[in-house]
């Protein structure tokens, strides 16, 4: 394959960022550098490399607002919740549960990860942000640790097996030319070990830094939550008391019955159908919605119209915050995929694939002992993932898997260790401008800080399941 000059400018700027990431620095500026230089080279036109930029940012915001409307839905609920009082009472038998943030930390885990397996973890995020990490910082654990518990199990274990709804293992099989069975089987043996060491390690992390529930660093982490409470509008009055108390039990039976329902037309559907992704995510938002309007009222029916649009602006305004630096670094790794590179440049035909372009050029190089060969899947692996999907990237990790099949490993092996790399990267716990800023925007904390936490666990994760699989697969 011919690399042009503007392919070897990506893999520049891709390789700068990640430096300044490693340096713990904000990528922002390189990545709308990268992304005028690159788009001014390719199209050879100094305007057009002005308005690429523009393209891309904006190609970016229309990818991620699914998440944008997920976040604004259920801070607007959780608001109109804490109006009259209902959220406090509606985590008060969790926090029976959660004793202290030990039994905590692996509540998180254990829910997330069930939840997470049926219907992808975007739409159990807000479930679990909304329900169980609060109670898990009342009960002394570091909002990090909480945050860092859900990217592994959801965004990580159980996103990179996709067992039940099996899109990866599809994926990995068909470009492969082997089984989605055997790759899915596979894939679900490496997820289990790389989840059980990076929360081991995390655990290892966090363990100290677990306090007692009388801690006075507990309330100031939870003003930082998307949870904090206006005390101005408190429900002091018996009529929002009875309200309040009533929601309390309404709102995790509502949404328990989502729950339900989503996993009964998984059952019914077959592995391939049901609500997953963004159809699961869609019925939770607009379930959040109704219950908004419905807690809303509840809590003055005059001034409702007002309460609710209130409601809906801060919980937008909450998301932007969040998500406002994400997009021109998602726009830059875009532009690394032919999928959107088109729209990004202006080309109609023929997109570039930057990205993708420059990890298949290397292929010749790879070695081919079964040590090495997986090591380098694993490696394209992670590198495709840098473009915050983690699925995209799975029919090059198949196809090179079939490549570099040998004597000593099989090409499922090496698909399922891809997919890995891609998932566990982009899925996503390695990268910011993935799924990974849902939480971070939950929990109130900074997704770049959050990608620094996951790194050498989910890192240490991968390498052992990777050696595993060339040994035992």
């Amino acid at each position: 394959m011919d690399l042009t000059t503007s392919h070897l400018l990506y893999g520049l700027f891709t390789l700068l960022i990640i430096v300044t990431m490693i340096f713990r620095k904000g990528v922002v500026l390189p990545s709308l550098l990268g992304t005028f230089v690159i788009a001014w080279v390719y199209k050879g036109s100094l305007v057009d490399g002005f308005t690429s930029i523009f393209h891309a940012n904006l190609v970016a915001a229309t990818e991620l607002f699914n998440i944008f409307l997920i976040i604004t839905f259920m801070i607007a609920l959780l608001h109109s919740l804490r109006d009259i009082g209902a959220d406090e009472k509606m985590i008060q038998p969790i926090q029976k549960m959660m004793v202290n943030g030990h039994v905590s930390f692996f509540i998180l885990i254990g829910v997330t990860y069930v939840i997470s397996l049926f219907f992808w973890p975007t739409p159990a995020v807000p479930l679990i942000c909304a329900l169980l990490v609060p109670a898990a910082v009342r009960s002394g654990l570091p909002i990090m640790g909480a945050a860092v518990a859900v990217a592994i199990a959801g965004q990580g274990m159980a996103l990179s097996s996709d067992y039940i709804v099996q899109v990866a293992p599809s994926l990995s099989a068909k470009s492969a030319g082997v089984s989605t069975i055997v790759v899915a089987d596979k894939a679900l043996i490496l997820s289990l070990i790389t989840g059980t060491i990076a929360i081991a390690v995390a655990y290892i992390v966090y363990r100290k830094k677990i306090r007692d529930k009388s801690d006075p660093r507990i309330e100031t982490e939870l003003q930082a939550l998307s949870l904090e409470r206006d005390t101005g509008k408190k429900a002091h009055t018996k009529h929002l008391s009875y309200w309040g108390k009533l929601f309390a039990i309404f709102v995790p039976l509502t949404l328990l019955a989502v729950v339900i329902y989503m996993v009964y037309t998984k059952l019914l559907s077959g592995r391939m159908g049901g609500l997953e992704g963004g159809d699961g995510a869609a019925l939770i938002g607009g379930v959040a919605v109704i219950l908004l309007l419905l807690s809303t009222v509840a809590f003055g029916k005059q001034h409702a119209l007002d309460y609710i649009t209130n409601h809906i602006t801060n919980g937008f305004v909450f998301a932007f915050k969040a998500m406002g630096p994400v997009i021109p670094i998602a726009g830059f790794f875009f532009l690394g995929s032919s999928e959107f590179s088109g729209s990004i440049l202006g080309v109609d035909e023929a997109a570039p694939a930057f990205l993708f372009d420059l990890v298949q050029s290397s292929q010749q190089f790879l070695p081919q002992s079964a040590l090495l060969a997986a090591f380098s899947i694993l490696i394209i692996g992670i590198i495709t993932g840098l473009d915050g999907s983690g699925f995209s990237g799975l029919p090059l990790t198949g196809a090179l898997a079939a490549a570099l099949e040998n004597s000593s490993i099989d090409a499922s092996t090496l698909a399922a260790i891809g997919q890995m790399g891609s998932i566990w990267t982009g899925g996503g716990t390695l990268v910011a401008w993935s799924s990974l800023i849902a939480i971070a925007g939950f929990c109130g904390i900074s997704v770049m800080e959050l990608v620094r936490k996951n790194f050498i666990p989910v890192i240490l994760g991968l390498l052992v399941s990777t050696i595993f699989a060339v040994l035992i697969l």
